[in-house]
């Protein structure tokens, strides 16, 4: 499966936000990438650029590849709702984001790994698809030949984020997926609409 395996602070450059995580290169040179940096001058970006960069940025955010992204589009676009919305709500409900939410991992790859390694059930029974999407009531947690994976631990014991529509027991490394998130409750900065029209072209 193809993935970006480049310099995840260059894009984070591009976008100016450190879209992977906490990122100290970021927070050195918080400017765009490319030869000349700050000093360029950079022309008014159009309609078109300004929605690529909004769609782009939610594909690297959540790690996913343009095919998926789409087929995930046409998903919410059929369902009841507002489509940007859903669409972000699909996205928090793949089960990698889960686990990166839940602080099992420090960062969606690293969580992306665990789920295709074997290392995560849902509901008791081992999900190997990072794609899956988790529904209100499942029961995600660490397998438990797993549990003892220094990586999962150091993780779980740094992390220190709580969302209202998880509920995590660290002692049992398992969590609870309470609620499919509504827009204000998603942290993520990603103006949906951009991507909406961009798609609707």
């Amino acid at each position: 499966m193809a993935r970006y395996t480049g310099p995840k602070t260059k894009i984070a450059r591009k976008f100016g936000e450190p879209i992977f995580g906490d990122d100290k290169s970021f927070e050195k040179r918080n400017y765009p990438p490319g030869q000349h940096g700050n000093n360029r001058r950079r022309g008014k970006k159009s309609e078109y650029a300004v929605q690529l960069m909004e769609k782009q940025k939610a594909k690297f955010t959540y790690g996913i590849l343009e095919r998926q992204f789409r087929n995930l589009f046409e998903k919410a676009s059929r369902s009841k709702g507002v489509t940007g919305e859903v669409l972000l709500q699909l996205c928090e409900s793949r089960l990698d984001n889960v686990v990166y939410r839940f602080g099992v991992s420090k960062s969606r790859s690293g969580a992306r790994q665990l789920v295709s390694h074997r290392h995560i059930t849902v509901n008791g029974n081992i999900v190997n698809i990072p794609s899956y999407q988790v529904k209100p009531g499942d029961v995600v947690g660490v397998r438990e030949k797993s549990k003892s994976l220094g990586v999962i631990l150091e993780s779980v014991s740094n992390n220190s984020s709580v969302y209202e529509w998880l509920s995590w027991n660290r002692d049992q490394l398992q969590g609870t997926f309470v609620s499919i998130p509504e827009r204000l409750q998603i942290p993520e900065n990603i103006n949906v609409q951009f991507i909406v029209e961009l798609y609707s072209k």
